[in-house]
């Protein structure tokens, strides 16, 4: 297992730590950013304690999800977080979550930090395949996996409870020949 540490032209995707906590705290307290989200808005004191949980996790124990920060180069701010899981059975599977704070959305974040993610992934760990799962109301997502050239693999009709109701999912997957032989 290691410390994570990837570097795109405009990002630098590293470990969370406490000084992330002010950007940290005003995204992750946004109704309309969590709304697609497996985590709920967070008060400052519970966003110190994820962090605080996260910030000397190291990359690699199969089954575990791990919170990065996606800081802006130019800025040395957070703009971002994602996280990266690897299946529990099965190293050579993952799957990635990215959050952008609405202060930053719109401007090719998502994408440059996914691609920075996949080429790590894919590259350096030769990680056979990336899923992913979308709530199928998530039309900013769906349209960040296809731009990334992910295959729709499935569609699931009210599958989950979240946040009181049921909702419907698609998976994606990219395998690492795809995007290889795409990039």
């Amino acid at each position: 297992m290691e410390t994570l540490s990837i570097h795109t032209e405009r990002l630098h995707i590293r470990n969370l730590v406490q000084q992330d906590l002010d950007d940290f705290h005003k995204y992750r307290s946004n109704p309309e950013v969590t709304k697609y989200q497996g985590f709920d808005v967070m008060t400052r004191d519970e966003a110190s304690e994820f962090i605080a949980k996260q910030e000397n996790k190291l990359f690699g124990k199969p089954g575990e999800w791990v919170q990065y920060a996606i800081e802006s180069k130019e800025t040395g701010k957070l703009i971002g977080d994602c996280a990266i899981k690897l299946d529990a059975y099965d190293e050579r599977i993952a799957e990635v979550g990215m959050t952008i704070s609405h202060l930053h959305q719109q401007k090719g974040y998502a994408k440059e930090a996914f691609s920075g993610i996949m080429d790590f992934l894919f590259a350096v760990k030769s990680i056979h395949r990336i899923v992913e799962t979308v709530d199928a109301e998530n039309i900013a997502s769906i349209n960040l996996l296809e731009s990334l050239k992910f295959r729709k693999e499935g569609h699931f009709i009210e599958n989950i409870f979240f946040k009181g109701n049921w909702g419907s999912e698609f998976q994606y997957a990219m395998l690492k020949r795809e995007w290889l032989n795409n990039n």
